[in-house]
């Protein structure tokens, strides 16, 4: 028989000493609607607030979960599948470039290959732009560089926005589909098939 007075190692990840997060003092700014869900996330300073239903929104300044923040790495792999190689490359381009995958293997050290798959990724994606030049002694050679820098931001927030809407809707249906569960008098919680289906895309009744 198990104690159950006894400590559990927690299932989650360690935090470290990371601090919480202080929503005075961040380069954003979240209001919540008090008459609906309506919740936005802004990136200026919005003077007067924002309205929802003609109505003043909240500014929300303290959050009940703790939410532990992201580096620069993670959320380009996240949002954008952007992993270390791929971030080291486009921070090479946009320092030094125009850049040919040749001379960026040079200077990274990585498999020129490797590199040119990665910068045709990043063309793809909107964070580089590719042209041809022409050789000296004829021909021409395929370099990368950086797109506009106001540009990439606004690519990018907006990139960024569609990832995190996405978040944001799976959140709210995994709330909406928890609460559809517990309405049929699942009196003891949700059970691992419940978050196994919900994972699968699989309404919880829905058969195995």
């Amino acid at each position: 028989m198990t104690d159950d007075t006894e400590p559990r190692e927690s299932p989650f990840p360690s935090r470290g000493d990371s601090p919480d997060v202080d929503l005075d003092d961040r380069p954003y700014a979240i209001y919540r609607c008090q008459d609906c869900r309506n919740t936005v996330l802004s990136m200026q300073d919005c003077e007067g607030g924002m309205t929802c239903h003609g109505e003043p929104m909240e500014t929300v300044t303290e959050t009940a979960m703790r939410v532990e923040p992201p580096d620069l790495r993670e959320v380009l792999l996240d949002a954008f599948g952007l992993p270390k190689m791929g971030l080291d490359i486009c921070l090479c381009v946009i320092g030094d470039g125009p850049l040919s995958p040749k001379e960026v293997a040079e200077r990274l050290d990585y498999d020129e290959s490797t590199i040119r798959t990665y910068l045709n990724e990043l063309a793809d994606i909107g964070l580089l732009q590719k042209s041809q030049l022409n050789r000296e002694g004829g021909g021409f050679v395929t370099v990368y560089h950086s797109i506009d820098l106001a540009e990439m931001r606004r690519e990018t927030l907006t990139g960024f926005y569609v990832w995190a809407g996405e978040a944001a809707a799976l959140i709210e249906q995994a709330n909406l589909t928890k609460e559809d569960y517990l309405g049929e008098d699942y009196s003891e919680g949700l059970e691992e098939v419940f978050w196994e289906r919900f994972r699968e895309g699989r309404p919880p009744d829905a058969d195995g």
